[in-house]
């Protein structure tokens, strides 16, 4: 009666071994799949974000080129606040504008369409379109200029 026992027992722990693992392959499929949206939701803003950047980029050039007559107006005010909302719905989104003028140029974050004088530290001395990124996601390089 021993040997139908132990058999028993054995087929216990290599059903028991067999369940464990087919439990540790579940959890890391769900984990690759949560992992697999994560990065699918972080393309898809990166594509609305990127389509919308020429919107902004508009409204603030427009904000920049405002006429003397008009500085200060309600009008004024009001795309002011667009522009503004703008800047917080995409922060909202994890979008964050990259840092230009006066930091060290960085090729991965920054376009430069000029370079300046000799030396070997590049400084970004001027910003002539604004970068952003989704976490660690270029969505648009920063187009510069750089001082060495």
């Amino acid at each position: 009666m021993n040997k139908p026992t132990s058999r028993l027992a054995q087929q216990v722990a290599e059903l028991t071994e067999a369940l464990q693992r087919e439990r540790a392959d579940a959890m890391n499929i769900r984990r690759r799949h949560d992992e697999q949206i994560a990065g699918l939701k972080t393309v898809v803003k990166a594509d609305v974000v990127q389509d919308l950047l020429p919107v902004i980029d508009n409204f603030e050039r427009a904000m920049q080129h405002v006429p003397k007559e008009l500085v200060g107006s309600e009008y004024v005010k009001g795309i002011n606040g667009i522009v503004k909302q703008f800047e917080k719905t995409l922060a909202d989104m994890g979008v964050e504008r990259i840092k230009t003028v006066g930091e060290t140029f960085d090729p991965s974050v920054h376009e430069a369409v000029s370079a300046e004088g000799d030396g070997d530290h590049e400084v970004v001395s001027e910003e002539l379109q604004a970068g952003y990124k989704l976490g660690n996601t270029v969505i648009r390089p920063a187009m510069v200029r750089v001082k060495r």
